[in-house]
């Protein structure tokens, strides 16, 4: 495995951590994997952690500080540097996503995240959160809104979502929501800054029926899956599960329309949600 990189401690509080646990380390003599094995955890998991991309969640911290006899600077530290704007679930996902050079989706429900419009999210996080005050939904899509803006960037991250044919269908927010949803998808598509396709209904059964499925590659790094469920979610670096999720997508996407033909059926159900607008 390669040596990590040498961090800018001044760049985030995880960049710190991460500093400062890489320094440890190698102060005690222990490779990443030796320092794994009694976290129950990858070599390359370590080196994320080192790096700033992975959380160091308070049971590692605790385990690291007797380990390498840090007098409990981990687990004082590791709170403030997992702060995030994100849902616990979802916050190590989201800043790992930010690095990755490229994404794969498969989306069996909803319009992926980076994809979203203002108000398609607003109608998300309203069905999620249905008492919330109007701040906290604000606020949240704020969030998801930010994060589009990886987008911004003609070519990087690459981003191929599948989206299974009920997204399409299923009406989030109303009429004129999800026609102005689709449309968005189909102009990012048309321009040539994703590709997406469509597994329609009549694809039937396939490996991924029990839930969403993100994927992403790095530069520098192995790569992860992220698996999420209800109010759920898991970051897998395994290299046999994510070897196992990658197989998966590829099925998936072999049982998907044609980016064309896909392009064509989300710009037809934009165009019926469009008629139902009209008096």
């Amino acid at each position: 495995m390669p040596g990590p990189k040498d961090l800018d401690p001044s760049s985030s509080p995880r960049a710190l951590l991460g500093a400062e646990l890489r320094h440890a380390r190698e102060k005690t003599r222990l490779s990443q994997e030796e320092l794994g094995r009694p976290l129950f955890v990858s070599g390359s998991f370590v080196g994320q952690m080192e790096a700033g991309t992975r959380r160091m969640q308070p049971e590692y911290a605790r385990r690291i500080d007797e380990i390498l006899a840090t007098d409990g600077f981990f687990t004082r530290n590791c709170k403030a540097s997992n702060k995030s704007r994100y849902p616990d679930h979802f916050a190590e996902a989201a800043e790992v996503e930010a690095i990755a050079t490229a994404i794969r989706e498969y989306a069996p429900l909803l319009i992926p995240g980076l994809l979203q419009t203002e108000a398609y999210a607003r109608a998300v996080f309203r069905a999620y959160q249905p008492t919330a005050t109007e701040a906290v939904i604000d606020e949240l899509v704020a969030a998801r809104l930010d994060r589009a803006h990886l987008l911004d960037d003609p070519t990087t991250p690459l981003l191929w979502a599948v989206l299974d044919e009920a997204v399409l269908r299923r009406r989030v927010g109303g009429a004129a929501a999800m026609g102005a949803a689709l449309r968005h998808v189909a102009k990012l598509a048309r321009s040539h800054r994703i590709i997406v396709q469509v597994l329609p209904f009549a694809a039937g059964a396939h490996m991924a029926l029990e839930g969403a499925l993100k994927l992403m590659a790095f530069a520098d790094a192995p790569p992860l899956a992220y698996i999420q469920g209800l109010g759920t979610g898991q970051l897998q670096d395994d290299p046999a599960t994510v070897a196992r999720y990658e197989l998966t997508y590829d099925l998936i996407a072999a049982s998907a329309l044609s980016p064309e033909a896909s392009l064509a059926l989300i710009e037809a159900v934009a165009e019926d949600y469009a008629h139902e607008e009209q008096p």
